[in-house]
């Protein structure tokens, strides 16, 4: 299903370049700026099981984002000046952010060069227990269980279940099914209770994948002294913030900040809900953001910025710079809105 998903949105997106539609739907859906989310910069890699693909984009499609946007005279910004523009209601030039999610050692690597390149600012969110060292990175967890494994035994709903993962069409269904189930699991613990004991089973040593593709918080010291690096709060644990007590999800939001700001010394404003999607961040989290002190914070809702935004600050949507779409002629209906406007329905805001 995720697959043809995938095929759907490839299919929509080069319909809107072929036919042009993006050009006329620029003034009406392009609004005032956007806020790009991507994950991990780093070489394409080989292999025909690649679950998490949609989370990394290469080097050079970044870069040619970045020239893109220079080339339509389009400013990138800091969220401190995306927050300052929105307050301020200055919308006299069209501006862009770059947010990079998790806190991953390629950010560093790969993606701060081409940023160099650019003169570009980007605000990296850090989940402070993968800075620690001690987070699940359970996605990864998974995908590295199914890629060793020609079938998986776990309990699902109770029930004894084992999945074909023999080939790589088998692993795929395999790996959309587990990732849904435990995504809806309803606590942090059980989710880790899960996944770990898949990698137990499996021969993974899950707590070393932290350690391997996430910044520590010396390396963090060190990447936040560039001029260009702004990091912000991306929770505690990575957990679903929605399906959390209201009291254990202000913790998240407030200990993962003040961890940061710990370390860091310097203020820590901004955050980014894990997940980000309706199901990780609704009304509630958008109050306990800005109850706990942020100025702004990003969800994973597609969409543009306008005027209207400066009314939702805990609550803009983003534009995801997705690794299964690397196509450099998409890059104009991406920044004309025409892409999120379908996605959402046409709304300019999506806030509820």
């Amino acid at each position: 299903m995720k697959q043809l998903r995938n095929h759907v949105i490839r299919a929509g997106l080069g319909a809107l370049y072929l036919t042009g539609a993006h050009h006329l739907l620029r003034p009406i859906f392009a609004g005032i700026g956007a806020i790009f989310m991507l994950h991990h910069v780093r070489p394409r890699r080989d292999g025909e099981f690649q679950p998490n693909r949609h989370l990394e984009v290469a080097p050079e499609f970044l870069r040619a984002m970045l020239s893109h946007l220079r080339s339509r005279g389009v400013d990138i910004i800091t969220m401190d000046e995306l927050h300052r523009r929105l307050t301020e209601r200055d919308f006299s030039r069209r501006f862009a952010c770059f947010t990079f999610d998790d806190g991953y050692r390629n950010n560093r690597d790969f993606a701060l060069p081409v940023m160099r390149e650019f003169e570009a600012p980007f605000t990296v969110y850090v989940a402070s227990d993968f800075a620690q060292g001690v987070g699940h990175l359970w996605w990864i967890a998974l995908e590295m269980v199914i890629a060793r494994a020609s079938s998986v035994e776990t309990e699902i709903g109770g029930v004894a279940t084992r999945l074909d993962t023999s080939t790589p069409a088998a692993k795929q269904a395999a790996f959309d099914r587990l990732h849904d189930w435990l995504r809806a699991l309803p606590g942090r613990h059980d989710l880790a209770r899960e996944i770990g004991a898949l990698c137990t089973r499996h021969g993974v040593d899950e707590a070393a994948i932290c350690r391997e593709l996430c910044m520590s918080f010396d390396e963090l010291k060190r990447f936040a002294d560039d001029p260009l690096i702004g990091i912000g709060a991306h929770s505690v644990t990575h957990c679903n913030l929605a399906s959390q007590p209201a009291e254990v999800a202000g913790q998240e939001m407030a200990m993962s900040r003040k961890r940061i700001e710990d370390v860091l010394q310097r203020p820590v404003v901004h955050l980014a809900y894990p997940y980000g999607d309706r199901i990780a961040a609704g009304h509630r989290e958008f109050a306990l953001a800005k109850t706990a002190g942020f100025n702004t914070a990003v969800t994973t809702r597609p969409g543009m910025l306008f005027p209207e935004s400066a009314e939702h600050l805990t609550a803009l949507p983003r534009v995801s710079l997705n690794g299964n779409y690397q196509d450099e002629r998409i890059l104009p209906v991406l920044t004309s809105g025409a892409a999120t406007a379908m996605w959402n329905g046409f709304r300019r805001v999506d806030a509820a």
